[in-house]
């Protein structure tokens, strides 16, 4: 049984910049509720926590939980959406944990950078892109380094 519940799937540029004829990747947000490893007694995990060396700590569940509550919130690519060799709950590689009170207070706008920024990895950031009369899209870095994109015209989509 897994510890995760499936909270949304959103499409993101695959490498963290949206530009014309970019590329999309899905991003799952995995939730992981208030309940699992939690030290609330009563609830069966008073002992140690067997997820706590990947996940954010154990909270206790609020009275008034109505099962919304989480622990955490992992994100996840479907080529990350794997387990460990040590734990099948643990992710290889998530883009993204956040504890769940920081999910829950963070506005989506922050949210939405740091996935790109995760999905962007050690890239440069796009900070412009501009179309010549020859119909090649140049996309500019923040690092001042330039790529040239040769258009499909009969398909829409553009390509390195």
């Amino acid at each position: 049984m897994s510890i995760y519940a499936t909270l949304w799937r959103l499409q993101f540029p695959s490498h963290g910049d949206d530009h014309t004829g970019c590329e999309w990747i899905e991003v799952i947000a995995q939730g992981v509720p208030a309940h699992i490893g939690t030290p609330t007694p009563g609830v069966g995990n008073e002992g140690d926590d067997p997820y706590a060396s990947f996940l954010p700590p154990a909270i206790a569940i609020p009275t008034d939980d109505n099962g919304q509550t989480m622990r955490a919130v992992v994100f996840v690519t479907p080529a990350t959406r794997k387990g460990t060799d040590r734990s099948a709950q643990e992710y290889v590689s998530p883009l993204l944990v956040l504890s769940g009170l920081e999910y829950a207070t963070i506005p989506f706008g922050d949210l939405h950078d740091r996935i790109c920024n995760a999905l962007r990895g050690d890239r440069p950031r796009l900070v412009a892109e501009s179309w010549g009369p020859d119909a090649r899209l140049r996309l500019l870095f923040e690092d001042g380094s330039v790529q040239d994109i040769e258009s499909n015209e009969r398909s829409g989509r553009a390509r390195a």
